[in-house]
């Protein structure tokens, strides 16, 4: 299917070395130009990696939940492509904070890295996508519905299903469409068929919605 992606710049971010190849395949093979952020530290550098399909990546590593390393790695990616028409978030990460009500650190940890890192994400790109009139997808990790006590993925999740819907009311004036997918882990391919979906104009008319790929 044509999801006329072709040059359109689709941001992916805190995957944290842990890179979903379908996902990124997918959008090369559609004609994207997929630029993947790495959560974790780095000199703001820009890297074509060469794919199995024949396309190529760029990667870029920063600290997502610092406001300053976000905005310079946006601005580096604007310098680098020219535009940005996507943005894909994957939040709350299996490896998020212990279930312990007194372990401050670890829940300050996990809110940062992934309820903070979307949001300045979001912020820093908005006006490159009210130019493009972009498309936004919020990944969720679903797999914390089967872990007793961890409090910490359900307080992000439902922060980031909050944020979606809140984000899709207020730029739908912008023609930007803001959406959720839910995800039981990294390699499910119909999550990743489904976010392909939401950030091409196929999906002109939805916005504000949370779908179940889990």
């Amino acid at each position: 299917m044509d999801l006329n992606l072709k040059d359109k710049t689709i941001i992916v971010s805190g995957i944290a070395g842990r890179l979903d190849e379908h996902l990124i395949n997918m959008l090369a093979a559609e004609g994207a130009v997929p630029v993947i952020i790495d959560d974790e530290a780095g000199d703001l550098t820009i890297n074509e990696i060469p794919i199995s399909t024949g396309g190529k990546y760029l990667q870029i590593a920063t600290t997502l939940s610092n406001p300053e390393t976000s905005k310079a790695a946006i601005e580096k990616i604007l310098e680098y492509t020219g535009g940005i028409y996507g943005l894909v978030n994957y939040a709350c990460n299996d490896d998020a904070a212990a279930s312990e009500v007194d372990r401050y650190e670890q829940f300050m940890a996990s809110l940062h890295n992934n309820f903070i890192s979307p949001f300045l994400l979001v912020q820093h790109a908005l006006p490159a996508l009210k130019i493009s009139r972009g498309a936004i997808v919020n990944i969720i990790s679903n797999a914390a519905k089967n872990k007793d006590g961890n409090y910490v993925h359900v307080a992000v999740n439902d922060g980031i299903k909050a944020l979606t819907r809140e984000w899709a009311v207020e730029l739908l004036k912008y023609n930007i469409r803001v959406n959720a997918v839910l995800a039981g882990d990294r390699q499910n391919e119909e999550a990743d068929n489904t976010v392909a979906f939401l950030l091409s104009e196929k999906s002109s008319h939805t916005t504000g919605q949370i779908i179940n790929c889990s």
